[in-house]
């Protein structure tokens, strides 16, 4: 089908060349990661980062993760320690990030860590990005590509819905692999997860050897999703429901859902996988149909259950 965005680009050397160029003049790109759809800018420079805050209208206090492509490069921004690297060796690249001491001569923008001395800093695993960063001498700072507390995007498309032109190049990587946000660790102190994600407590646990607690209250904001409202799709949202009325969009998960008009069913194999990459996707499809209110059924909360009722909580908040 052909591409009615002109903002849209297909993924081809020409055009990766054009990203490239893009982001060593400071400029943002729209990118597709595993999780969800980024917007890139240099982490180092304070002129990227402050657009990427101005265009996402994003609270400067809420801190970026800041994308690497090699061990070598994270090391001069951040001091890493024991629990990182196991964890570094067992997941990494791929969904998660991890929140550690910044160095004092580090050249990352303060803007991008929302002037903390922590950073939360990731290695993504999308073959695209991995591309991009490689061509690079700086990390990136990526946040998801939506205006801030909204849905986060899942195609290259669901970035131009929420900055239509703003954004004048956004690589079309096809549907993201996850659907759902990086787990966030602290390792600054006693490790704990800041964020659930696909990476789940038992696994961090297993690899660390040691009891993780998940944080659901923190004073300070040390990394992205922690606002108590987040993800919203901007319609009031009951979860844990039984039933929905037939003007209400109904989210539901499993077999034992009929099918309806306003039946949204992330998952009729009761699959989690599935349902989180599916969860953004039927939020904004129920958006865009104009519905009033959103029932939510019970989710289970093992796996990256918990990450999808994370997001469900902070979207209904």
């Amino acid at each position: 089908m052909k591409n009615i965005y002109s903002n849209i680009f297909k993924v081809n050397n020409k055009n990766l060349s054009k990203v490239i160029n893009y982001l060593k003049k400071k400029e943002l790109v729209g990118v597709p990661t595993e999780t969800v759809y980024g917007l890139a800018g240099n982490a180092y420079s304070s002129k990227a980062v402050k657009k990427i805050y101005f265009l996402k209208e994003r609270p400067y206090k809420n801190p970026l993760i800041i994308h690497y492509f090699t061990l070598e490069q994270l090391k001069k921004d951040v001091e890493l320690n024991n629990n990182f690297f196991k964890l570094y060796k067992r997941f990494s690249p791929g969904p998660i990030t991890f929140v550690l001491k910044k160095k004092k001569n580090s050249l990352l923008s303060k803007m991008a860590t929302g002037n903390l001395n922590t950073v939360a800093v990731r290695f993504p695993k999308n073959k695209i990005l991995v591309k991009i960063l490689k061509s690079l001498s700086f990390p990136l700072a990526i946040p998801s590509a939506n205006k801030s507390s909204r849905i986060s995007p899942v195609s290259a498309q669901d970035v131009v819905q929420e900055f239509h032109r703003s954004i004048k190049i956004i690589l079309d990587g096809g549907s993201c692999r996850i659907g759902l946000e990086s787990t966030v660790v602290d390792l600054t102190s006693r490790p704990r997860i800041l964020r659930p994600g696909l990476i789940s407590l038992a696994d961090i646990s297993k690899a660390l050897n040691k009891k993780i607690i998940i944080s659901k209250v923190l004073r300070k904001i040390k990394a992205p999703g922690m606002l108590k409202r987040h993800y919203s799709p901007g319609i009031p949202m009951k979860l844990n429901q039984i039933k929905a009325k037939k003007n209400e969009a109904f989210i539901v998960f499993g077999k034992k859902y009929k099918k309806g008009k306003n039946i949204f069913n992330l998952s009729y194999k009761s699959n989690l996988n599935e349902a989180a990459r599916n969860l953004y996707k039927t939020l904004r499809l129920i958006k865009n149909k104009n519905y009033k209110m959103i029932c939510v059924s019970s989710i289970p909360e093992n796996g990256i259950g918990l990450a999808i009722n994370d997001r469900l909580s902070r979207a209904a908040n």
